[in-house]
């Protein structure tokens, strides 16, 4: 298994996973404040270089009918970039739900409002990535 970086790519901020040593676990790696595009882009790519990552994954954000909005194709746009910038292969996973389960999880947790807000961002990136691992295992 290759080691990966994924991505939950919002407004304000990115949720970071990335795969564990043995490239076969999604582990959080925190939450990438948005500044703007090009230094978004840049930084990202660094940060992908720096863990050795071979592979982006990206959560794609469906409608509900499994279509494309206009959010989904302003994440694709991202990430194309992105993989671009980094010279590395992108893989897009439906992310659906992600956001509330991470949600979810965190309140189950005990973890108050605050606390959860940013962690939520990363468990969704998890949830992301270990999505993909199991596709592609």
């Amino acid at each position: 298994m290759r080691r990966a970086l994924a991505l939950d790519v919002g407004e304000r901020r990115v949720g970071l996973a990335r795969t564990d040593a043995t490239g076969t676990l999604a582990v959080p790696h925190g939450v990438y404040v948005r500044t703007d595009w090009e230094k978004d882009v840049r930084a990202l790519a660094e940060l992908a270089r720096q863990l050795g990552a071979e592979a982006l994954v990206v959560g794609l954000p469906l409608n509900m009918d499994g279509t494309e909005g206009e959010q989904a194709r302003r994440v694709r746009a991202f990430a194309e970039a992105l993989a671009k910038e980094a010279q590395l292969p992108l893989h897009f996973v439906d992310e659906r739900w992600t956001t509330e389960e991470a949600v979810r999880v965190l309140r189950e947790a005990g973890l108050p409002w605050r606390k959860r807000k940013g962690k939520a961002d990363a468990l969704s990136a998890v949830l992301i990535l270990q999505a993909w691992l199991e596709r592609v295992r």
